[in-house]
């Protein structure tokens, strides 16, 4: 996953958190604006979130951003 891509998901991640609470779910989705205007870096989320860890379409931002701080560089 590119840095760029990694830092996204953590920012989103942490503001959701800090909104909603511990519990709050997302999907994949919740990383990109309403218009598809980067198509390989939604595909690379895609790819990651669905075929990689077989995630369901919502999950906690919690698990979501340690999974993805947890990865190496």
């Amino acid at each position: 996953m590119r840095a760029s891509l990694k830092r996204r998901i953590i920012e989103i991640c942490d503001r959701k958190i800090s909104q909603k609470g511990a519990g709050v779910g997302l999907s994949f989705y919740a990383f990109f604006a309403n218009r598809n205007d980067d198509p390989e870096l939604l595909m690379e989320a895609a790819e990651w979130w669905i075929r990689t860890h077989r995630l369901d379409h919502f999950e906690k931002a919690a698990k979501i951003r340690s999974m993805v701080a947890d990865m190496p560089e």
